[in-house]
């Protein structure tokens, strides 16, 4: 059942008898908030598979739309919009019970007025590889200067670079946060033969693990993968960066306020750091994923990093592969269905 986007915010609703999934809980619903066209064709194949319906729609949750969610206890939603209270509140006064969102962190929710409202949060694991891949690819690109790189080769100007590139082999890296995908990382590191240290604040067996600030000072790059709470909010503010090593490179594949923005700016116009490879960024909402070419951009701190030759900015888009889009779609359908056979009505 389709909806027209005047009438329902394009919500497309697919039902679906239940299949050979005999699992799966009889009729159970799911409203899909955030839903690409790419994400779409998954879901509607993964409903099919698990017996359940489906009701998509591309826009976020608001106020405006909880009604979608009328009917069905669970939905899923994505990372790229914020849930306030307000949306919380007008969910539960729908019925809504569980929300699974598509991402690994939960920043973008309160998950704790969620459950003071009768609401439960679950975020989906994904395969760790892709960011972990991402993340390699930009350590590779700071080290070998490519932004100034491929930038002087789209003018045909393809004399070498007066900066000569680094090995990672002869480089100390950084890693902080070693779950899923920091360890993933970690593993692809092990390849190129340079020195790993690891911080975490509940450390591994390993004998790479040290102190966060014995990894600044010791680190050629350091690399962020930690998970965004009020604990790591600026995880990197103006005193820790000054502890890094002169010359390091940072990288950010995490959450963008893991850093303080104004203070690595500040480090990197001073030429203190060698540059930054950042997939995340502070106030990114409302910018990436969407076409700014002929809008004024809001964010003065990221016009002020894109600026400079010595740091890649890129859309929040490591987690962005096949492989992992499948693990979120799946994923979150499940916790979904575990849900409601914990609850099933009684």
């Amino acid at each position: 059942m389709t909806h027209s986007e005047s009438a329902r915010k394009a919500a497309d609703s697919p039902r679906s008898p239940a299949t050979s999934s005999s699992s799966a809980v009889p009729a159970t619903g799911i409203t899909v908030y955030g839903c690409g066209q790419d994400e779409a064709t998954l879901f509607r194949q993964k409903a099919l598979r698990f017996g359940v319906t489906t009701t998509l729609t591309e826009a976020a949750v608001s106020e405006a739309n909880t009604d979608l969610s009328a009917g069905n206890r669970c939905i899923s939603v994505g990372h790229k919009a914020r849930i306030p209270p307000s949306v919380l509140l007008a969910l539960s006064r729908v019925g809504v019970m569980y929300i699974s969102t598509r991402s690994i962190g939960c920043n973008h929710i309160d998950v704790e007025y969620a459950a003071s409202v009768g609401i439960s949060v679950e975020n989906v694991t994904y395969s760790p590889d892709s960011v972990a891949d991402y993340t390699l690819m930009l350590m590779l690109m700071a080290v070998r200067n490519a932004k100034f790189t491929v930038r002087r080769s789209d003018r045909h100007d393809y004399r070498l670079n007066e900066v000569r590139g680094k090995e990672l082999r002869d480089l100390t890296v950084g890693v902080v946060g070693t779950g899923r995908i920091g360890t993933a990382v970690r593993e692809r590191l092990r390849g190129f033969g340079g020195r790993i240290l690891s911080y975490d604040p509940r450390p591994g067996t390993s004998g790479d693990y040290v102190s966060l600030d014995d990894l600044l000072r010791l680190s050629d790059i350091v690399s962020l993968h930690a998970p965004l709470t009020p604990d790591t909010h600026h995880l990197l503010d103006r005193r820790r960066i000054e502890q890094m090593k002169r010359g390091a490179f940072l990288v950010n594949t995490g959450r963008g306020p893991l850093i303080d923005t104004e203070a690595l700016t500040s480090a990197l116009e001073g030429g203190r750091l060698g540059g930054a490879a950042l997939d995340v960024i502070e106030g990114e909402e409302g910018i990436f994923y969407t076409d700014c070419r002929n809008n004024h951009i809001k964010g003065k701190a990221l016009l002020r990093l894109q600026e400079m030759p010595n740091v890649l900015i890129t859309p929040h888009t490591a987690y962005y592969t096949e492989h992992a889009l499948i693990d979120m779609v799946q994923n979150s359908i499940t916790n979904c269905l575990t849900f409601e056979r914990r609850n099933q009505r009684g």
